[in-house]
């Protein structure tokens, strides 16, 4: 039974540190949620679980490295582990791959920092039938253990595209062929009045401190509207909202 000092598990135990995650490209997946959705893509490269995963999950852990709970309570950043950790590949393709499967919906995340947004919008991007979602800039690390763990599996059924340069991503799905639209509070155009949601479409979200980068051109910016009080929607509810009214005209449509 592999113990917090066993080599494979200090080094599996690193990878919660981005510039491990960078320099392997491989990451953490905690909890039989994701393990079943990794282990369904062939992204996984090692499972660890304790004893009482195993008879728990008999189907997760087959070949499973088997554990204390010392070591999965160190590889686990929840407070309550599941006992099933699974270090994982990196998923990361290059936009031009991702544009070859023709896709008809897709999220751009711009300079979002906060790993809970990613996870979730990853989700909400997958469950409205986008088949990729583009973290962009200076947007947080998609495998954090906390997007991993808030993006419930889904990190494995899109495709997760990263690049630094937003502007040149904007330029290259216009090029495609892609109508391109900023999500913005401010934006000239109620989302309930576009009539071109059932054309392929690249939703841009920014983080809820800053926004989008106002030099990033969009063929419109567009706002959810506001029928109560409330000042605004955060990110994840936005992007909900956003990416759903496009499914639906998508869905119309075909």
């Amino acid at each position: 039974m592999f113990t917090v000092r066993t080599p494979r598990v200090v080094a599996a135990r690193r990878l919660r540190r981005r510039r491990d995650r960078d320099e392997t490209g491989r990451f953490l997946a905690e909890g039989p949620q994701a393990v079943r959705e990794a282990l369904r893509t062939g992204a996984v490269a090692e499972v660890f679980a304790t004893a009482d995963a195993v008879a728990r999950y008999p189907e997760l852990t087959t070949g499973a490295s088997l554990v204390d709970d010392a070591a999965i309570q160190a590889l686990a950043e929840t407070v309550q582990p599941q006992g099933l950790v699974a270090v994982c590949e990196q998923r990361d393709v290059p936009l031009a791959a991702a544009l070859e499967r023709g896709p008809r919906l897709l999220a751009v995340c711009v300079d979002i920092r906060d790993p809970g947004n990613a996870g979730t919008v990853l989700r909400t991007a997958d469950a409205a039938g986008a088949t990729a979602v583009v973290f962009a800039g200076d947007s947080v690390d998609p495998y954090n253990g906390k997007a991993v763990r808030s993006s419930a599996g889904s990190l494995f059924h899109v495709d997760v595209v990263r690049t630094r340069d937003a502007v040149a991503t904007v330029a290259v799905l216009r090029e495609a062929g892609i109508q391109v639209l900023a999500a913005d509070g401010y934006g000239e155009t109620d989302l309930f009045d576009l009539a071109t949601l059932d054309r392929p479409t690249a939703w841009l979200f920014g983080s809820e401190a800053h926004g989008l980068p106002k030099d990033l051109e969009a063929d419109r910016r567009v706002r959810v509207p506001l029928y109560g009080g409330a000042e605004s929607l955060n990110l994840a509810a936005a992007a909900a909202v956003c990416l759903y009214t496009s499914a639906k005209a998508l869905r119309r449509q075909s």
